[in-house]
């Protein structure tokens, strides 16, 4: 009979299904093909959860564990899932005031819990216990649309305080919500069916939360060893704290002072805060005189430049006289630039980097010599010199900034007593609400977008489609190296979201529906709309946010 059926194209061929077919179904018929579990469909392009039914005539294929978009969608679930079964061994949920979930931590989020419970290796015990119950029980993750308004209530009700602050400013007239067995929350993305996709996961008790732990991206049934990184645990924890301390944890609490006070309020706190760290970084610089090099390293987007000119600043009020340079002008020339597997250029690896030249110079340099530094010129692929020379006097000390500062191999032959090293990223305190965090990476992405627009004329679908290259040349090159620094600086503003937004909204707009950039596009865009728009007007002309958007005092 006529309309029963519906005719889609599976990874390239046609099939016929009854009407009102779900994903799931064709999934569980597909999975034998992919090496990892599917747990979402792009349907035309556009991800859709597997409960959703398939429409005619449209082109399907599928998402596993081992994308971006499936990794993401199994952290996030996985986060209901542990939150159910905390309530569940509690029992009561006047015991539990919070449960905050913050920050990655060793392949993991750092979770808080306030409240007459206490946290204790059993409690831990009995929740992965519960946890792995509903795994095998296969326990539905449902979905369900209700008015902004009634969400408000229930989370009031539910003492998920955040979470109505947070819809106060959502112009939707409606919210998705997602329960498991009737636990019900909000969610800042797609979700699995059910429990069942959940299996491989860890609690660890550590300082005073514990940490969620997800299986490795390539690896959906091993979770890696618990190896915290101090360094970079106690910098994320002092910029949360901090952002509490102001009574802005969350995107609703931004939104609260911006209405109830003024931004200009909350940038001059923050331009203040940054202000501290970095003549607090001087002071220790300072205090070492034998410390003639500053090595400067962060990934992409951290505000490295403006940094380094800042730090200078204060430099000079201890009467060094810093002098900026740059690792990338000593770049092979380009016939000897490193390939990668594409055969194209990789200008990320160390080799790119001529180790052995920058050695000598800056040996030559520490020995009272007089050196004549490179310029790279990126058109001719050319080292070039004209007659830069340098002679460090007694108060003289180099600023060097480049991704490969913080590996010892650029920097093999300088002692260790002259150099101090600095380790530089955007690490976002805030979060959407206790349970939704803003992955620091989406921070640095809105500034490369901004800047790449007005610097280099290139659209938000080019930063974009590279994005991911940019970031696995940080997994390999800076992160490894980052627990190295003698000192850490988190770039990113409290407030900066909210200026970002009135940037980068036109240019991820221009993202048309049927380019691949654009599910990653809509999706930005549906995070800024839960911020308030910041005009720039009152931002200071030194401040770490120019560099991106413009205006800045400094020649960048």
């Amino acid at each position: 009979m006529a309309g029963q059926n519906v005719t889609v194209k599976i990874n390239g061929v046609k099939k016929e299904y009854p009407q009102g077919t779900r994903f799931l179904e064709l999934a569980k018929e597909y999975q034998s093909e992919y090496a990892y579990p599917i747990v979402l469909a792009k349907e035309d392009g556009r991800l859709r959860e597997l409960m959703k039914k398939i429409s005619d005539g449209t082109s399907i294929c599928f998402v596993t564990l081992v994308d971006k978009a499936g990794y993401s969608t199994y952290r996030r679930s996985m986060i209901l899932l542990m939150l159910k079964a905390f309530y569940h061994v509690v029992g009561d949920n006047a015991n539990i005031d919070r449960i905050g979930v913050h920050f990655a931590v060793s392949g993991g989020y750092f979770c808080t819990l306030q409240g007459r419970t206490k946290l204790s290796r059993q409690l831990l015990d009995d929740v992965k216990e519960y946890m792995h119950a509903l795994v095998k029980e296969a326990a539905p993750i449902e979905k369900r649309s209700i008015p902004t308004t009634e969400a408000r209530r229930r989370f009031r009700e539910y003492r998920m305080y955040d979470k109505e602050q947070l819809f106060r400013y959502r112009r939707a007239s409606r919210v998705n919500i997602y329960s498991l067995k009737s636990f019900e929350d909000y969610y800042y993305g797609y979700m699995v069916p059910d429990a069942s996709y959940l299996s491989c996961f860890d609690l660890k008790l550590f300082e005073d939360g514990f940490v969620l732990q997800f299986p490795l991206k390539g690896q959906p049934e091993t979770v890696p060893e618990f190896r915290p990184e101090m360094k970079i645990y106690h910098v994320q924890r002092d910029s949360m704290e901090w952002g509490s301390r102001l009574g802005i944890p969350t995107v609703g609490a931004l939104n609260d002072f911006i209405v109830q006070h003024t931004a200009k309020e909350l940038i001059m706190i923050q331009e203040a805060f940054h202000e501290k760290k970095i003549a607090e970084i001087a002071a220790q610089i300072a205090a070492k005189p034998e410390q003639k090099i500053v090595l400067i390293a962060g990934p992409s987007s951290s505000g490295k430049t403006t940094f380094s000119h800042r730090l200078s600043t204060q430099l000079s009020v201890y009467g060094l006289k810093p002098h900026p340079i740059a690792a990338d002008d000593y770049f092979v020339d380009r016939e000897k630039t490193p390939r990668d597997a594409d055969g194209k250029y990789d200008f990320e690896r160390i080799e790119a980097i001529d180790a052995v030249q920058l050695n000598a110079d800056m040996t030559a340099l520490l020995n009272g010599e007089t050196v004549e530094l490179p310029t790279f010129n990126f058109k001719t692929g050319r080292r070039e010199y004209k007659g830069r020379t340098k002679t460090l006097g007694k108060d003289d000390i180099l600023i060097i900034e480049g991704i490969h500062c913080l590996n010892d191999a650029l920097t093999v032959s300088l002692p260790r007593e002259s150099k101090f090293k600095i380790y530089i990223s955007a690490l976002t305190q805030l979060n959407i609400d206790e349970h939704n965090r803003i992955p620091t990476t989406d921070g640095r992405l809105l500034r490369r977008i901004v800047r790449d627009a007005r610097t280099r004329g290139a659209s938000a679908k080019d930063t974009i489609a590279m994005w991911d290259s940019v970031r696995r040349g940080e997994e390999r090159n800076i992160f490894p190296y980052q627990e190295s620094a003698d000192v850490m600086f988190n770039s990113a503003l409290i407030y900066e979201l909210a200026v970002l937004k009135l940037y980068a909204e036109p240019k991820l707009f221009s993202i048309s529906p049927e380019e691949p950039e654009y599910e990653e596009a809509k999706r930005l865009l549906k995070f800024l709309d839960y911020f308030l728009p910041v005009p720039g007007d009152d931002i200071p002309n030194n401040s770490l946010i120019r560099e991106f958007i413009g205006g800045g005092c400094f020649d960048l």
